[in-house]
């Protein structure tokens, strides 16, 4: 599990160059808003961690190289532009056109390779090696999980009469790993996962990382073949659960998301709320559950 310290000292590093994202309460369930984050989504957080970690030690003149479905790479764009450094970015040639043109916008060198992320990740990893790039790995790098756990250091200065549990999407795993590292003894984390990319669920069946299909209408966002180290060994140091939801589940949180609240979320996201509106996870009575609305690189158009 990575230490409370790496998180709070990430906290300090990033303190000024991310946003504060509120928390909506409704009765017993909070909605952590981190798809306001620069870039859309969490991963913000962990990326500027990385590479102001490197920069420390001094960037390479290649600047930095990323593989993702989409998130990983837009917040890889968005701390490079900031801390001005080439980024080159790769996705899957099935990335949505939406996060694929924001990555241009951020000023990033985009290639697309390969059907999901494996295989851009495969392609990056290529690259970095012949370029000298700085790689940032979408999830599983101590500096990156740290920087994501800043989420759950802010959930405990926001919601001062205290929760029980988290409710977190989970891809590679992370943003879990971060969160539960820095809630730890504080709140219980539920790690929610599509039935057709259960990367940690099957890792926690075995008591180690394995390949996993990946399929569904969150395979963008939530992709990974298999989950990182640094998540299922923090799953297991911490006792996390991880709970399943279908994709009709998680197309239909994600529209009662924008009817109930007028939050619009990419289908990765809604992964979380899915659990509570499907009854994957059941609410005890007077528990306080905080749903992480992790990101909202999506096209809105199909929620009207």
């Amino acid at each position: 599990m990575i230490p409370r310290e790496a998180i709070e000292a990430a906290a300090r590093r990033l303190e000024g160059r991310v946003r504060r994202t509120p928390v909506l309460f409704d009765g017993s369930v909070g909605y952590k808003l981190e798809l306001v984050q620069h870039a859309g989504s969490f991963k913000t957080r962990g990326m500027l961690n990385k590479i102001l970690v490197a920069a420390e030690a001094g960037l390479p003149a290649a600047g930095v190289i990323a593989a993702s479905g989409g998130n990983a790479g837009l917040a890889a764009a968005y701390a490079a532009r900031e801390l001005g450094v080439p980024a080159e970015i790769y996705v899957p040639v099935t990335a949505p056109p939406v996060k694929v043109a924001k990555l241009a916008k951020l000023g990033a060198h985009v290639v697309q390779a390969g059907d999901e992320y494996a295989e851009a990740y495969a392609a990056a990893i290529v690259r970095a090696d012949h370029t000298g790039a700085l790689f940032c790995h979408a999830y599983d790098d101590p500096d990156m999980v740290a920087g994501n756990g800043t989420v759950g250091l802010e959930l405990l200065e926001q919601a001062p009469g205290g929760f029980d549990t988290v409710l977190v999407a989970v891809g590679g795993g992370g943003l879990i790993a971060g969160v539960a590292a820095a809630v730890h003894g504080r709140a219980k984390v539920v790690a929610v996962e599509p039935r057709t990319a259960r990367a940690l669920n099957a890792a926690l069946e075995v008591g180690e990382p394995v390949d996993v299909p990946v399929s569904g209408v969150a395979a963008d966002s939530l992709g990974a073949r298999r989950a990182g180290a640094i998540a299922v060994e923090t799953a297991v140091a911490a006792g996390l659960t991880s709970v399943l939801v279908d994709d009709q589940a998680i197309v239909e949180a994600r529209r009662r998301l924008w009817e109930d609240y007028r939050v619009a979320v990419e289908h990765g996201t809604a992964v979380a709320q899915a659990a509570l509106t499907s009854g994957a996870y059941v609410q005890e009575p007077g528990e306080r559950v905080i749903v992480l609305l992790c990101g909202a690189n999506t096209d809105p158009t199909d929620l009207a």
